[in-house]
């Protein structure tokens, strides 16, 4: 049982809420003005803070001027309206979350059910440091990098809030696992994390996938079916390939995250959801609003916390690390034992991974099962792109590019090696993917990581276009 404190003007509001509050079994005070609120401060430290904006002598944000008075409160504003400038406020005076007033007794009750002192956030930090500092182990990520330990700042910092993060990084650098990291530090970790990727479900049944149906609501509809928002309520709700949504379903995306309000395919009634909304894309997020893949509008909603994912190539220190836990992975399901050579480790240090940490997984499990013995050489591992391809005794071109765009050296092989791909106009935009995906799979030899890595697409994807070519 926790000590609320209930800072609001309105003494109807105020007791309303704290009604509320003391039926989820805790204890509530309120405080009508800043002076009530200090005095009830100087008195209890409350484990929550309900902190109305507008106040009679002054704004509730002057209580974050009152060095200590909030080391140890979860503080939650409440506003009139749930915009952007209130996530990036709430943000940066170290808030935990901020209700819309009139408030959803619903809401309240879901966040009430989350309470935990910032001082158990801070303990538990500090134990994934220690831990990070001897294994190279973050949660669920793995790397010692400066680049990667950036990476674990920034998780840190956004974790113990309520706004959206948006995640940008190549196909394969493990956006899926900074989401579960942000979701296993935040206040929400014991509700439902959920992953969907927006490429890999057909367009005509996403948005029953995300918001749900109705019985009946179109053909094959023989049951009410619960969509992402609902099944993840009080959670965390991952978006991975973001800009792959359709257009018609990022509008209704936006008043979701505005409204906290949406509506089942063929129903008029509306739905309460309260869930966290992290983002991703192996994509450039400004070209795609410039080519009109993604609204302008929802950009500037998700990305009030960008996170960029360094690709493998730029972090080639933490490969002999990475390889060594996805073996000692393979050890425990295996029952064995098998170790690199120094040779082995050598080849994959020098090797671009165009498919990153994802594409390094699959060429340590191939290695393990083709090699004899105790000892894992660098037989069976990627050569890198200077050596002779044992198929065509030409280099492999090294891949190095920004997500989502194809790199000059690559395009350059495709038309100096004959095999430039020729459209005519007026050829439709399915056909023109169909034709360039296919031409890259036999430029890459039919090779899957690195086809999807070229062409900046994710291996789901890719394998849903292949599987629509019959392939």
């Amino acid at each position: 049982m926790g000590h609320a404190l209930i800072v609001e003007d309105d003494d109807d509001s105020g007791r309303m809420l704290a009604s509320l509050v003391r039926q989820e079994g805790h204890s509530a005070a309120t405080a009508l003005s800043l002076a009530d609120a200090r005095r009830f401060l100087a008195m209890q430290q409350p484990d929550l803070l309900l902190l109305d904006l507008h106040l009679p002598d002054g704004n509730g944000l002057d209580l974050f001027d009152d060095s200590g008075l909030l080391s140890d409160t979860e503080v939650v504003l409440m506003t009139g309206q749930a915009s952007l400038e209130t996530s990036i406020k709430a943000l940066r005076l170290g808030a935990a979350d901020y209700l819309v007033k009139p408030v959803n007794p619903q809401h309240l009750k879901s966040l009430l059910s989350r309470l935990i002192r910032p001082s158990k956030l801070r303990a538990e930090l500090a134990e994934m440091t220690e831990q990070w500092r001897e294994t190279g182990r973050f949660g669920p990520l793995i790397g010692a990098a400066e680049t990667m330990q950036s990476v674990y700042r920034q998780i840190a910092r956004v974790a113990g809030t309520a706004v959206s993060v948006f995640i940008q990084g190549e196909s394969g650098t493990g956006k899926e696992l900074v989401a579960r990291a942000v979701h296993e530090l935040s206040r929400r970790r014991e509700q439902p994390f959920l992953a969907v990727n927006c490429g890999a479900i057909s367009p005509h049944l996403i948005e029953s996938e995300i918001f749900g149906h109705e019985r009946g609501s179109f053909t094959g509809a023989e049951r009410q079916h619960q969509g992402f928002f609902e099944r993840a309520h009080g959670g965390t709700l991952f978006l991975d390939e973001v800009t792959e949504m359709p257009l018609n379903l990022q509008v209704k995306l936006l008043r979701v995250l505005e409204s906290g309000t949406f509506m089942r395919v063929g129903s008029t009634q509306l739905q309460q959801t309260d869930v966290r909304i992290i983002a991703a894309t192996n994509r450039d997020a400004a070209d795609a609003v410039m080519r009109g893949a993604l609204r302008e509008d929802l950009l500037y909603r998700l990305n009030v916390f960008p996170i960029s994912l360094p690709p493998l190539r730029d972090r080639a220190s933490d490969i002999p690390l990475l390889a060594r836990r996805f073996l000692e992975e393979l050890q425990r399901e295996e029952r064995a034992t098998k170790r690199f050579t120094p040779e082995a480790l050598q080849r994959l240090q020098s090797y671009p991974w165009p498919g990153n940490v994802r594409e390094l997984r699959n060429a340590v499990q191939r290695a393990w099962v083709m090699a004899h013995g105790e000892r894992i050489d660098d037989e069976w591992l990627p050569k890198p792109p200077s050596a002779p391809s044992a198929a065509t005794g030409q280099g492999a071109p090294a891949i190095r590019r920004e997500a989502g765009q194809l790199p000059q050296a690559a395009l350059g092989e495709l038309g100096d090696g004959g095999r430039q791909l020729s459209i005519r106009v007026g050829t439709s935009l399915s056909e023109v993917e169909r034709q360039f995906i296919l031409a890259t799979f036999d430029y890459c030899g039919q090779h899957k990581e690195r086809t999807a890595a070229l062409l900046g697409i994710s291996m789901k994807t890719l394998y849903n276009r292949l599987k629509e070519y019959k392939l």
